[in-house]
């Protein structure tokens, strides 16, 4: 069995306040003093606050969404949570003046220990600190064993202590570890019997989101279908049985039927970069380019000074931007190439010098020259960098693979491509989308030799010289 550490006592708890209005420092750190919590620090902006972070071991950490400056609460929790200075056993309190549905449904999936609405109040501060101090204490271990992803020892400290009459208020928290644990071990039958069990007693959001998790996990369609279109009907229950039928169709390799359920889970918690991604992969997957404009958008919206923010994610918008261009009128492709001109240059200034960003601004220029009509020069350019090394990523070697396509180059695009899909793996959600997304690029990289533009345009002019049938052929192969 896991060895578990000691706890501390309150005299040696570790607690980061970060918060940008000096007031609520004075509020907190006056509650945690009252509580014998000696050891409180402050910081008033992001960066101050994982400076702190790398250097000492936080217990509990009260963080504000509105912090000044240089990132906002939620871009800052997650990545604290991302470089491992935030783990289960972690007390959390999130706090903010914005409870709007959005917001609120993104800090609840990173799962904080509480949420607190500014503007704070004295008293209600210092009850609240006396009751989450005694909570961390009493399921340390429960936690610390989950924390490890020691499931079965986490499933017989929570069986023990659901003996514990004196943690009855805390039961319902225990038996969600246990439903989460009997999951990751994949005793589903095991979890839906749980479940139904605690739906005698509990009317909680999760013990049904949880009950309908495990029947489709084991393809109890009937009864899953039942529980699911209730559960959406539901404000508490929506956001979460969204997330569960998108796993289940991708399972299924319905993608079409995941894509459309991504996009609603996606309008509910915007924020969430993980979901924007599933939205992106599925998009094109589809054949959705202005769904994969709009998810690389808003990841790189979203992204901005967080752990995620990289100039990929402006490759990214550009890229997208370019694969929509090419399916839209003379004039509306004309306009998103001037924006995507605009932001290719702001891109450059930023980081053109930078050798790594070399040749993926030179494919993304090849690409612009083509739509352009410039397609010539596009292929001299093209051959003149002798770009035939795959690049550092799955993005900048599938733009790769456009450009070579484009430029008329089909040999080596289906090579690249070749090479591409012996390199994705199809243990996740991403590596199962990607997978289908490349044997499906090459499926039609082999068939077609033309973006939708070009062969609209061919379409033409068979049609107009009355030759129907290739004109028809080549419309389909566009569409």
């Amino acid at each position: 069995m896991i060895k578990i550490p000691a706890q501390k006592p309150n005299s040696e708890i570790e607690v980061l306040i970060i918060d940008g209005q000096s007031l609520v420092h004075t509020v907190v750190r006056s509650a945690l003093l009252d509580a014998g919590i000696e050891k409180v620090q402050s910081a008033h902006n992001a960066y101050s606050a994982l400076r702190l972070c790398q250097v000492t071991r936080f217990d509990m950490i009260l963080i504000a969404f509105d912090v000044k400056s240089d990132k906002d609460g939620f871009n800052l929790l997650e990545e604290m949570k991302f470089k491992g200075f935030i783990t289960k056993t972690t007390c959390v309190v999130f706090l903010s003046a914005d409870t709007s549905k959005g917001l609120v449904n993104c800090v609840v999936e990173m799962e904080p220990t509480d949420f607190w609405v500014k503007p704070l109040d004295r008293s209600k501060v210092e009850k609240r600190v006396q009751q989450i101090i005694s909570i961390q204490k009493k399921l340390y271990a429960l936690r610390y064993c989950y924390d490890h992803e020691e499931y079965t020892t986490t499933i017989y400290y929570a069986e023990r202590q659901l003996k514990d009459l004196s943690l009855v208020l805390y039961y319902p928290h225990i038996n969600r570890l246990i439903g989460r644990s009997l999951f990751q071990l994949k005793e589903f039958q095991a979890a839906q019997e749980f479940y139904e069990k605690l739906a005698e007693n509990y009317s909680y959001a999760w013990v049904q989101v949880g009950l309908a998790g495990t029947l489709l996990k084991q393809d109890k369609i009937n009864e899953a279908t039942e529980l699911t279109a209730a559960l959406l009907l539901r404000e508490d229950t929506k956001f979460a049985t969204y997330d569960i039928l998108a796993e289940y169709h991708i399972d299924k390799e319905d993608y079409q039927q995941g894509y459309e359920i991504i996009q609603e889970a996606t309008k509910l918690a915007p924020r969430s970069i993980e979901r924007n991604r599933k939205s992106w992969n599925l998009a094109r997957l589809n054949h959705d380019r202005m769904g994969q404009y709009l998810a690389t958008r808003n990841i790189a919206k979203y992204a901005k000074n967080s752990i995620h923010d990289s100039p990929d994610l402006q490759l990214n918008v550009i890229r997208s931007g370019l694969d929509l261009a090419s399916t839209l009128s003379e004039t509306e492709s004309n306009k998103l190439l001037v924006n995507t001109e605009k932001t290719l240059d702001r891109l450059k200034e930023d980081f053109g010098a930078a050798s790594e960003l070399g040749d993926q601004i030179t494919i993304i220029e090849v690409r612009l020259l083509n739509l352009r009509k410039n397609k010539k020069q596009a292929e001299q350019v093209m051959l003149a960098h002798s770009l035939t090394n795959a690049l550092k990523n799955f993005e900048d070697n599938l733009d790769k693979v456009k450009a070579f396509h484009e430029v008329g180059l089909w040999e080596q695009s289906i090579r690249l491509l070749d090479q591409m899909k012996s390199e994705v793996g199809h243990d996740s959600f991403t590596g199962k989308v990607l997978a289908e997304y490349l044997e499906q690029e090459s499926k039609e990289r082999q068939d077609i030799r033309y973006n939708p533009k070009e062969l609209g345009e061919m379409a033409s002019s068979h049609y107009k010289n009355k030759r129907y049938k290739p004109a028809y052929n080549l419309l389909c192969q566009a569409s």
